[in-house]
């Protein structure tokens, strides 16, 4: 698939600079809330425009919406390498105590670029006399994120006192924390959470929440704790921490069995529900760590549609999108996308995927896929 997945960028070309979000839609002007964003839906190759707040009227009572419940950590500190300045992007906790991490340049725009990692052994001064000690890189595949180590410190209340939200190049300004989190956002008994927002969620709002549930859609809640994505490179999803609890699993297979639709917001709560899915197609309580890459080879079990932001012709995730619609789907939807300027990364527009025929078809098809 890589090689079809770089033809099919060339194809599209690079998406404009003038088409990423720069500020949040509640910004961009007066009475605008956080549903203030378009929504390009797909139905197969049919592609329709509507706004955000249409999507009560996209859906029908019996669907269920898987959403992730990880909240936004600030997750950027300033930091030290000798008499360099670097900005620390904390990514994953792992088990033992250390931190997945990756070291970017501040530039001088307040943002930052990449910077190569390590080596082993290099110590990063962090504000409160913290030190954070890099030990060794996080995989084989390359230098961008380590694993590192912070002696006598609480890396949580580190992040609390001194941090910052990440912010990438193609915004205007830092945000507060509370612009990152979404209204599904819960805090978790360890204090853990997400690098970089669930942004898929981003533009509900409590009251679009509650039209949804007068309509008779479900909501089932997930947790996938998100790391740090590539802005460069993207690199394909490394492993990070999630739960499908009992009753979210209950929800979903009941939700099936009564012929609703399943529908993912996000590629996170794709990647959670799809770790929880047997090959039989039923959805069972659990947690822990998954490195699991959905792919159209892979296919899905469990998830019948997606809600998802646009995403660079380069990204690993597009690989996931055409394992629920398929290569001829996702790209009609980006050319339309394109066309209709749509708006680009976590502040921008929203696509809905649905399916193109009765969803019942889609689980025998895909139950028994590796």
């Amino acid at each position: 698939m890589g090689a079809s997945r770089a033809g099919r960028g060339r194809e599209w070309g690079s998406v404009p600079e003038e088409l990423s979000a720069r500020v949040p839609a509640e910004q961009r002007g007066p009475g605008r809330d956080r549903d203030s964003v378009r929504l390009l839906v797909s139905r197969g190759t049919e592609v329709s425009h509507h706004a955000f707040a249409e999507l009560p009227g996209r859906l029908k009572a019996g669907d269920l919406l898987i959403v992730n419940t990880s909240a936004t950590l600030a997750a950027a500190v300033d930091g030290r390498i000798g008499h360099a300045r670097v900005v620390v992007h904390f990514s994953t906790r792992g088990d033992d105590g250390r931190w997945a991490v990756e070291l970017r340049d501040p530039d001088s725009r307040g943002t930052t670029r990449a910077r190569a990692g390590g080596p082993a052994g290099t110590v990063v001064c962090l504000p409160g006399d913290a030190r954070l000690v890099l030990e060794e890189p996080l995989t084989a595949r390359g230098q961008r994120l380590w694993w590192g180590r912070v002696p006598d410190a609480d890396v949580l209340g580190l992040l609390r006192r001194y941090g910052r939200p990440i912010r990438y190049s193609y915004t205007d300004r830092d945000q507060p924390l509370s612009v990152y989190q979404t209204v599904f956002a819960l805090p978790s008994d360890d204090g853990a959470g997400s690098a970089e927002m669930p942004s898929a969620a981003r533009p509900f709002t409590s009251r679009l929440v509650a039209e949804l549930v007068s309509r008779g859609v479900q909501f089932a809640p997930v947790t996938l704790h998100t790391g740090v994505a590539s802005a460069e490179s993207h690199e394909p999803p490394y492993p990070e921490r999630y739960e499908v609890p009992e009753v979210s699993a209950r929800l979903i297979n009941a939700a099936r069995a009564g012929g609703g639709r399943i529908i993912a917001v996000g590629t996170t709560a794709v990647r959670a529900v799809e770790s929880a899915t047997g090959e039989d197609g039923l959805v069972r309580a659990a947690k822990g760590w998954t490195g699991l890459v959905v792919t159209p080879e892979r296919g899905v079990r469990a998830v019948d549609g997606l809600l998802t932001g646009l995403h660079e012709p380069e990204a690993s995730h597009l690989l996931m999108l055409e394992a629920i619609a398929g290569g001829a789907a996702i790209e009609r939807a980006y050319d339309e996308a394109l066309r209709g300027r749509y708006l680009w990364h976590e502040f921008g527009d929203v696509h809905l995927i649905l399916p193109e025929g009765p969803h019942t078809e889609r689980y025998s098809r895909n139950s028994t896929s590796e």
